[in-house]
């Protein structure tokens, strides 16, 4: 379990290292600014964090605009896309992580960059994974 718990760690490490994971439309932004008219009349008393403010959504959800749903629902579409593809991520390269990257230590990109100098020992499957989630700067 912890082997499973280190890979998701590692492979949202190397997704949360891509430049163009959210920088488009990140999905926070997304919600603030769609949402800002129901944060200012509902929730502007909620301090930030550990889901209070989608409490405070869910709480008056007969209430909330139309354009608020809209960003409530493309953040919930991006964040879900986004773990899918931390999924495959973590798939494809469990093997190359635990082979390669086992004493490095997770967060700051630490792990992409050992599986990039690792270089073409790395398995096809794991580089084919990490070209189609990750945009390495």
């Amino acid at each position: 379990m912890k082997a499973i718990a280190r890979i998701l760690f590692t492979a949202f490490a190397v997704f949360s290292m891509s430049q163009a994971a959210f920088a488009q439309n990140d999905p926070v932004d997304m919600v603030m600014t769609g949402c800002s008219s129901e944060i200012e009349q509902y929730c502007s008393q909620v301090t930030l964090g550990d889901g209070r403010l989608l409490a405070c959504f869910f709480a008056h959800e007969d209430k909330l605009s139309g354009q608020c749903q809209y960003a409530l629902y493309q953040a919930s579409a991006q964040l879900e896309a986004a773990v899918n593809a931390l999924i495959y991520l973590a798939t494809e390269c469990e093997q190359d992580i635990v082979t390669h990257c086992a004493a490095v230590e997770a967060g700051e990109g630490r792990i992409l960059e050992c599986l990039h100098a690792a270089g073409d020992a790395v398995s096809e499957a794991c580089t084919t994974a990490m070209n189609d989630v990750v945009k390495v700067k």
